[in-house]
């Protein structure tokens, strides 16, 4: 597979997109402004303890506290097994934290619309082939690495720098990796975690103790082990930083960054701009005629598939199981390219045969195996829905890119010009039952000025005669077509 990165510097944003075979599959973006915290490190405070959530608010110095789970609460004392962390039975917040303690906490998910940052105790610090857990004293190695041997000379290897600072997890990049690039990671996890132990006695409560790498520099680092091709970066600055980073941790992608010089906006080429733009629809085009409808609401992810155009070849039921088929690699890619996580519902055009549901499922597998981000199929459900979830750690590019609708504030539609018509009539005989006045004067938006002196006018005519007043009617352009105003004379 042909891939590539295409990363855009500004001083206020950064960018990177990932291209396969000519096509956007996933974009990134962080802003100065608003840079994710994922990852950072810090000195909190507990500010409440809710032994009915068996969870605590602890503010770590930004505007919303953030959550402390009690299951994120883990014991580092005793030397476990990674997989063995999930069978400790989660104690009484009350017994774990208590209100006004300081706490070392790291970030495990940003803030999300109304819900602050989500935070644990389990302290990782991740790099180019280790993870370091300080507390811990065991080694776990990644489930991808397959080979036995590999995974005993590995384990070997690492186990050697196991102290009482800490333990590991040996990654996947870390495959025929050699020992002197073993310890070279480990050694730089250790003074990046004495470092973090330093801040932590100097610096008060509610201040970062590790901040994250920046956006660039955590994409090569994580896509280590991907098929790159080429790494194009389209700033001279950052492709020094680049380059210095590549050659202390990810040295085989060194060769493969360039500088773009071109006179196009590096994210012109593949059309990668208007890719954008168009993940942003809640429409979305099959090249059969067919199209996918895409709704990202609080709580989940609705996907609404329809034969659209394509009315196929054979019949009714085939057409349903390519149209289908065809959505499962459009689905996949949205859900990478959108970031969409949480509960994720599938409404796919209702097939009775069974064997297609199930190449419709292996379908989707498939599709979704290329993800680099978690996801789980529970099948279809006995409403012929499939049920499905997607790790969420960022948010999406729509809540990046967009904000909430300020004419309709978030409902997705706004009222007719009819009833908005029928609303300021309302007011009017509301006022005038409160109020003396003389006459009325009706400020609208264009769309519905038009309607109230046009196929609304009798309405207002009635009006007239009903309370006895005059109403005039005034148009004002910058009115949106919900808001009016009714002024007494």
């Amino acid at each position: 597979m042909n891939a590539e990165l295409l990363i855009n510097v500004t001083p206020s944003e950064t960018r990177v997109a990932m291209i396969e075979a000519g096509n956007l599959q996933e974009v990134h973006i962080e802003r100065e402004a608003k840079r994710g915290i994922v990852g950072n490190i810090y000195k909190g405070k507990v500010s409440r303890v809710l032994p009915g959530m068996q969870a605590a608010f602890v503010d770590i110095g930004l505007d919303k506290a953030a959550f402390l789970h009690a299951s994120d609460i883990v014991p580092h004392t005793e030397c476990v097994a990674e997989n063995e962390k999930q069978q400790f039975q989660v104690r009484d917040i009350s017994e774990l934290v208590r209100q006004g303690q300081d706490i070392v906490v790291q970030v495990v998910k940003d803030p999300l619309g109304t819900k602050g940052a989500r935070l644990t105790t389990d302290i990782t610090l991740p790099s180019r082939y280790l993870v370091f857990m300080p507390g811990a004293a065991h080694v776990g190695v990644s489930q991808r690495i397959e080979s036995e041997e590999e995974r005993e000379r590995l384990k070997s290897i690492v186990s050697d720098y196991c102290d009482d600072l800490g333990g590991f997890i040996i990654r996947t990049a870390a495959e025929g990796a050699s020992d002197q690039e073993m310890a070279q990671d480990a050694a730089f996890l250790k003074r990046l975690w004495n470092k973090v132990l330093e801040r932590r006695a100097k610096r008060p409560s509610k201040s970062m103790l590790y901040g994250e790498l920046g956006l660039a520099q955590r994409i090569l680092r994580d896509f280590v082990g991907t098929e790159l091709n080429i790494i194009r970066v389209d700033s001279r600055t950052a492709m020094e930083a680049l380059r210095e980073f590549t050659e202390e941790f990810v040295p085989e992608l060194s060769d493969k960054l360039e500088l773009y010089t071109g006179e196009q906006p590096i994210f012109d080429m593949y059309d990668t701009e208007n890719e954008i733009q168009r993940s942003l629809d809640r429409k979305v085009e099959l090249k059969s005629g067919g199209y996918l409808i895409i709704d990202q609401t609080e709580a989940m992810t609705t996907v609404d598939i329809n034969t659209g155009a394509f009315v196929g070849r054979r019949n009714l039921e085939e057409t349903i199981f390519n149209t289908n088929t065809e959505a499962t690699r459009a689905i996949a890619r949205q859900l990478r390219l959108r970031n969409l996580g949480g509960i994720i519902i599938i409404d796919f055009i209702d097939m009775s045969s069974e064997e297609h549901r199930q190449r419709v499922l292996q379908s989707l597998e498939q599709a979704l195996s290329k993800d680099r981000v978690k996801t789980n199929i529970n099948g279809f459900t006995q409403l012929g829905l499939v049920e499905m979830t997607r790790k969420r750690t960022r948010e999406s590019i729509e809540h990046v890119l967009c904000g909430q609708c300020p004419t309709c504030e978030g409902r997705g539609s706004v009222k007719t010009v009819e009833t908005v018509c029928y609303e300021i009539l309302r007011e009017i005989t509301r006022v005038n039952r409160a109020y003396d006045a003389d006459k009325f004067v009706v400020y609208a938006s264009p769309s519905v000025g038009e309607a109230l002196e046009g196929e609304e006018s009798h309405a207002v005519a009635e009006l007239e005669v009903f309370i006895g007043k005059q109403v005039k009617v005034h148009v004002e352009p910058l009115y949106t077509q919900e808001q009016f105003d009714v002024v007494m004379m």
